[in-house]
């Protein structure tokens, strides 16, 4: 169990083990995700937790003991190229009620979940996340070291909850190698700094689809992209998203629709030519502007 201080209030995590808990961790979910349908329930949450799955919860010290938040994991099996299929954990959901949003809890959940699946000698936790979103980007790039290398085309069919519906529900596959130098890292007391976007352009990077803002203040994807040759491939490459994917979304939904196919074109490439995400870059300011950094090869993995 780990004790955190954050500035709404104390929590303990802990890991879940008794149907109470579990449907603990239902009512979190309706809270965190107002109008989803899909909620996993407590009685698989069980099974999970007590057959080599994981599930972690967020608990205020303070009474009455309330949770806040949790995430679950199971096992399952990772294709690599050239080897048998390796075990790894597939982390499923993580939710955090709102109000207790934006304090870093997410991340200490993830943290509790990589410690503990490390703890049990697997080398590899996955995950998945919408590409356009890039205060999860952020998480589970910039924050937690994980890379990205596969797209999922509309991955869970349609969905109706205020955060999927109107669009493919496509998806990024988060890696996050365990024991690599950089998940280390990034998981340690002493983070790295995190590179800016001054220091990837004055590194030679290259935004791949440079933005403009339409009369209505928002972004647009760049009509042309040209992309490296195959087997030239640039050391870091940029790519643009939104900065607010969801009040772009819900401003205007077609702009939405083209958002969703240029990411899907540009990431889809880019991996088939070799490039992995492996950092994440946000510019603040009115407006703000989010980046993925890709990089070439293999190296970039350690």
């Amino acid at each position: 169990m780990r004790r955190l201080h954050l500035p709404k209030g104390d929590v303990d995590i802990r890991i879940l083990q008794n149907i109470e808990e579990m449907e603990d961790a239902v009512r979190v979910q309706h809270e965190a995700w107002e109008g989803r349908q899909n909620v996993v329930p407590a009685s698989l949450l069980l099974t999970l937790a007590h057959e080599s799955g994981l599930v972690l919860g967020a608990y205020t010290v303070d009474e009455p003991r309330t949770m806040v938040g949790f995430v679950f994991s199971f096992l399952a099996q990772h294709p690599v190229p050239g080897r048998e299929p390796i075990l790894k954990h597939h982390s499923h959901m993580l939710g955090v009620l709102p109000a207790w949003q934006g304090q870093g809890l997410g991340y200490w959940l993830k943290r509790a979940q990589w410690q503990t699946v490390r703890h049990r000698g697997l080398e590899l936790i996955t995950w998945t996340f919408d590409p356009l979103w890039g205060r999860n980007a952020r998480l589970n790039i910039a924050k937690l070291g994980g890379i990205a290398r596969t797209y999922y085309r509309n991955r869970y069919g349609s969905m109706n909850d205020p955060l999927n519906q109107g669009l493919p529900t496509d998806r990024l596959l988060v890696e996050v190698w365990v024991n690599s130098k950089r998940v280390l890292q990034h998981m340690s007391g002493e983070p790295r700094k995190p590179l800016d976007l001054a220091h990837y352009l004055a590194a030679g990077a290259r935004i791949l689809n440079p933005t403009r803002l339409n009369e209505a203040g928002w972004p647009e994807p760049s009509p042309q992209v040209t992309y490296p040759a195959r087997g030239e491939g640039q050391p870091v490459l940029l790519v643009e998203i939104p900065e607010d994917w969801f009040g772009l979304k819900a401003a205007d939904i077609q702009l939405a629709w083209r958002w969703r196919l240029h990411i899907r074109e540009v990431l889809e490439t880019l991996f088939g030519l070799g490039y992995i995400i492996t950092d994440f870059v946000r510019l603040k300011g009115k407006p703000g502007r989010n980046f993925y950094a890709l990089t070439w090869g293999e190296a970039t993995l350690e």
